[in-house]
């Protein structure tokens, strides 16, 4: 009863986080940069009109807008209230179904999906290995599945471990305010520790000198808007796991994927399969 409690408590920071942050003053070429990052290992030759595909945890919608035109039909899965943020930033589109489903209640056909993905989802709920189980379940045999989780700083230097230590310590406090307060704190963190790093780090790539060993060197080009989402997203939620990419690799092939690989740059880590 207690892990449900704590679920239901993350879905619903998300909802609100989701619904503040609907993306929709963000400009296309933003997205477009962004959706790249996750996504440029994805095949998308094996998709086109007749392709019907999920959207695990869909959020606002933001990575559907560019699968949408692409395909016969996409799946918005989503348990929060963003659920009706996704059909507003989607309503241009007719081959959206929008579904307000835990995955655990998830009703979608098995093997019905010739594709799907998860991004930044199946690390925020309790028991990650079955719903990625239930997930790959839904997919036809041979379909690709893109999957992001958090990783745990294995391939870090030692500062970027110690750095992490103190913000999860951060996350725990932060996440148990009201979310009126944790809005205010994670702008807060946004413009005074986000923007500034991320700047140093754009004047650093100017000047041709390497920005990995730089904290959120990734929001070197990224506008203030996305790291105040970012900020919430990071130190707003009371649930958060961390893998190592073998822990991944695991996670991957005992639900049923197989053919794994990873993106070889930030964001950590995203990786690819294919059901058995």
């Amino acid at each position: 009863m207690e892990n449900k409690k704590l679920e239901d408590e993350v879905i619903n920071d998300f909802g609100n986080e989701w619904t503040l942050y609907d993306q929709d003053i963000i400009k296309i070429n933003e997205k477009k940069e962004i959706f790249d990052d996750y996504f440029y290992k994805f095949p998308f030759k094996l998709i086109n009109k007749d392709s019907v595909g999920c959207d695990i945890g869909c959020g606002t919608g933001r990575w559907a807008f560019f699968f949408a035109p692409k395909v016969k039909k996409i799946y918005c899965i989503e348990p929060s209230n963003a659920i009706n943020v996704a059909k507003s930033n989607l309503s241009k589109f007719n081959n959206v179904v929008y579904l307000k489903e835990k995955i655990s209640e998830l009703s979608l056909k098995k093997n019905s999906m010739d594709f799907g993905y998860s991004l930044g989802v199946l690390h925020h709920i309790n028991d990650t290995e079955n719903a990625l189980k239930i997930i790959v379940s839904k997919l036809k045999k041979n379909a690709p599945f893109l999957l992001y989780l958090y990783y745990n700083f294995e391939n870090k230097p030692f500062h970027f471990k110690l750095i992490f230590y103190f913000v999860n310590k951060l996350r725990l406090l932060i996440s148990k305010f009201p979310f009126k307060y944790k809005k205010l704190i994670c702008n807060i963190i946004a413009i005074f520790i986000y923007f500034p790093l991320s700047r140093i780090s754009k004047l650093l790539k100017i000047i041709k000198i390497p920005t990995s060993f730089i904290p959120l060197n990734y929001y070197s080009d990224k506008s203030l808007y996305i790291m105040r989402n970012d900020s919430l997203d990071r130190f707003g939620t009371k649930l958060e796991k961390r893998y190592s990419k073998n822990d991944i690799k695991k996670l991957m092939e005992d639900a049923g994927l197989q053919n794994i690989t990873f993106n070889s740059g930030s964001p950590f880590w995203v990786s690819l399969g294919y059901k058995k």
